[in-house]
């Protein structure tokens, strides 16, 4: 089993920036950002496999950047120009084959 804790949400203003950071108790090699807002589905956001290889959702595209360090155990999500549809809270999980989900970080922009 894998624990995943998130961390670096908060309320920013929209046209502001967050970063995510989520740490995962041991190495996954593709990994995704995922993300539900009040009343709708969890989604896919983000992704990133072992090779670096990265896609987004075509809402965040050109404002999100996901990101892992060397040891593919933290994954990060650079947000800028945030919308107050950004709204959510944000997970992390292995992209593919998901794990168990850690508790999230809010994520609030308001206009």
């Amino acid at each position: 089993q894998v624990q995943f804790v998130e961390s670096g949400g908060g309320l920013v203003q929209a046209g502001g920036s967050l970063r995510l950071s989520c740490a995962g108790s041991r190495t996954i090699y593709h990994m995704g950002w995922y993300r539900q807002a009040p009343g709708k589905q969890r989604e896919l956001v983000a992704s990133i496999t072992a090779g670096y290889t990265t896609n987004y959702v075509d809402s965040v595209k050109g404002r999100f950047t996901i990101s892992r360090d060397s040891t593919k155990k933290t994954v990060f999500l650079q947000m800028n120009s945030l919308k107050p549809e950004d709204t959510a809270v944000y997970y992390c999980n292995a992209y593919g084959e998901l794990y168990g989900w850690g508790h999230g970080t809010q994520v609030t922009v308001s206009s």
